[in-house]
């Protein structure tokens, strides 16, 4: 994927990010791509829908799912602000995304690269190809501001 249309992807995912902090949800954006479309959004929705599964990857997958009218998003990639913890890196899996594009790592719950490594789990029925970036360094300032300010 051209590094252009990933940096003008995850910007998308960036503002949606913002609108989860302006409802006092922790600040994660994700999108689900297919091509050069945009098929499904999401931001953290747990506060607000009082569902503890409603973070953004999880709302983005669900919307893409109800715009293509199948679960499995085949030659799907996720954008998403911030690092999957282990419940989005599995719906991940089930969903059968393509590729995952993150920003910045989450030290304490990620489960990419921090963590647990779920994607890289050989037993799994479908490989997830994953890789950092761009806009790492404000996705991760988004995060820390927020998390500042409720100290």
């Amino acid at each position: 994927m051209e590094a252009s249309i990933a940096f003008r992807f995850m910007r998308v995912a960036y503002e949606l990010a913002m609108e989860a902090r302006k409802l006092d949800e922790v600040p994660v954006g994700a999108i689900v791509t297919r091509g050069e479309k945009i098929i499904g959004r999401g931001f953290n929705k747990t506060r607000t829908s009082t569902d503890p599964t409603a973070h953004a990857e999880i709302v983005a997958l669900r919307d893409a799912a109800k715009t293509t009218g199948n679960f499995r998003l085949i030659d799907a990639d996720m954008f998403v602000t911030i690092e999957p913890c282990t419940m989005c890196a599995g719906a991940l899996v089930h969903a059968r995304i393509r590729k995952l594009h993150f920003a910045a790592l989450e030290p304490r719950s990620g489960a990419i690269l921090s963590t647990a490594k779920v994607l890289d789990n050989s037993s799994l029925n479908h490989r997830v190809i994953y890789q950092r970036g761009p806009c790492e360094e404000e996705c991760a300032l988004l995060m820390k501001n927020f998390f500042a300010a409720k100290r």
